[in-house]
């Protein structure tokens, strides 16, 4: 019997301790944690327990991986931390996972691949929607060719009102210095999936969008700065802080009630939004990152895709249409369905669809009774809100974790190379976003990696 895998972590906040960790809590025949490096006590002790050494930098606990001896590391630090982490972990000769982003600037992004190509180095980049059953399915669809040649691909990030505010309004991604732009930060996943769909990189990306109504010109008259200060506008606003984190998260114990601190009672919640960044008026913040935001891409086959993502949504989900030359596919993530129309009469899905992906109803439509086919996916732990990613973190670590044991972490739906890609087209979505006009992204992808060249198989 194989011994359970040696992890070390880095960072035990809420990507660290509640994706990462919880897998690994959950499967302790596969994997136990040996190590933690984080600067807060009491997350520092939750993950570390009883057994796993505590680091109260991630530095010490690097340099001390020779003591440790970890199979992999799991690096969940702030993202302005992630390219030094990465690069020591990579000089040691560990595999990891690294959370996207993978870097929060493109500086950070071209040196990230420097080490990458220098050392070898074995990185596997957190994009966990593409292990979700739900954007297996599609790609399944998609690789069958049941679609036929693909024409479109839009996909609709709905960043729920509520979620926005928190992350990137009050949160650790409102401001694009600080952290990095919202199209990196919060739709990198979907230009991964993007990516992944259409198999290859763009030829030209394009975008538009800003800073539409989270300034402080838009706040209520009379509002403070912050919601617990006596807002007169309370009752009315959406974005009010205590009916979310105390009221409607009432019986929530982790993310992302957690980032308000240790005490999560209903006076310690109210109290942290008095003293803390989540309790500020959403008018009355330092963020400075796009609130919605739409990116076309095309492809040398022909293909073009659209990416929309808005603050202003009623669901925190996404939406999907395909359409091809032989059928058209559309899906919910949050319901999991997925619904084909085949073109052809002789059109089919493909054998074998992946686990947890049922066909639950078929018909014809149309004036000619072209087939339909209704497919929905399920997780075996979706949780709701901002975590789970529709299944996709377990399958993540379930998969990184085998890919440890067989030696392939940075290869195939691994690869670097391909999440390399997807942080580019981000970065010049955001050029193009911000006066660039449409970029060439070949032409401007060789200027921007330099020397670097290759990092290895996409």
């Amino acid at each position: 019997m194989n011994q359970p895998l040696r992890l070390a972590v880095l960072g035990a906040g809420g990507r660290g301790a509640d994706a990462y960790g919880r897998w690994v809590r959950a499967h302790p025949d596969r994997a136990r944690i040996v190590g933690v490096a984080d600067p807060v006590p009491a997350r520092l002790d939750a993950l570390a327990g009883t057994t796993a050494a505590r680091y109260p930098d991630w530095r010490g606990l690097v340099a001390d991986l020779a003591h440790l001896r970890p199979d992999a590391v799991l690096v969940a630090l702030p993202d302005a931390l992630h390219v030094a982490a990465a690069a020591e972990v990579a000089d040691a000769g560990l595999p990891m996972l690294l959370e996207k982003p993978a870097a929060p600037t493109l500086t950070g992004l071209t040196d990230l691949a420097g080490v990458v190509r220098r050392t070898g180095a074995r990185v596997a980049v957190g994009h966990v929607l593409r292990f979700a059953p739900f954007w297996r399915a599609v790609r399944a669809v998609v690789a069958a060719g049941s679609l036929g040649d693909l024409a479109t691909i839009e996909v609709r990030e709905n960043i729920g009102f509520w979620h926005f505010a928190h992350s990137f309004v009050r949160g650790n991604w409102r401001n694009a210095a600080e952290s990095s732009p919202m199209v990196l930060a919060k739709t990198c996943h979907d230009l991964d999936l993007i990516r992944w769909l259409a198999g290859a990189a763009p030829r030209t990306v394009s975008s538009a969008g800003s800073l539409l109504h989270f300034r402080r010109q838009n706040a209520p008259a009379g509002a403070p700065e912050r919601c617990t200060d006596g807002c007169p506008a309370a009752a009315a606003c959406p974005f009010y802080a205590p009916r979310y984190y105390v009221d409607a998260l009432r019986d929530v114990m982790g993310h992302p009630v957690t980032m308000l601190g240790s005490d999560l009672s209903p006076a310690g919640r109210l109290a942290a939004l008095r003293r803390g960044p989540y309790g500020r008026c959403v008018y009355r913040c330092d963020n400075d990152v796009a609130d919605h935001q739409q990116t076309l891409l095309e492809f040398g086959s022909g293909l073009t895709a659209t990416l929309t993502a808005s603050a202003f949504t009623a669901e925190n989900t996404r939406h999907l249409t395909i359409t091809g030359t032989r059928g058209q596919l559309h899906g919910h993530m949050d319901s999991g369905e997925i619904r084909v129309d085949l073109f052809s009469p002789a059109g089919r899905l493909p054998v074998g669809l992946p686990a947890g992906v049922e066909v639950v109803a078929s018909g014809v439509a149309g004036p000619l009774g072209h087939a339909t086919c209704t497919l929905v996916a399920r997780a075996d732990s979706v949780a709701a809100d901002h975590r789970g990613h529709a299944g996709g973190d377990d399958a993540l670590m379930d998969a990184f974790c085998r890919a440890v044991v067989d030696g392939t972490v940075g290869t195939g739906e691994l690869s670097f190379a391909t999440a390399l890609d997807s942080h580019l087209m981000a970065f010049a979505a955001e050029k193009s976003r911000t006066g660039a006009g449409v970029v060439d992204f070949p032409a401007w992808t060789e200027t921007a990696l330099g020397q670097v060249g290759s990092v290895g198989p996409a």
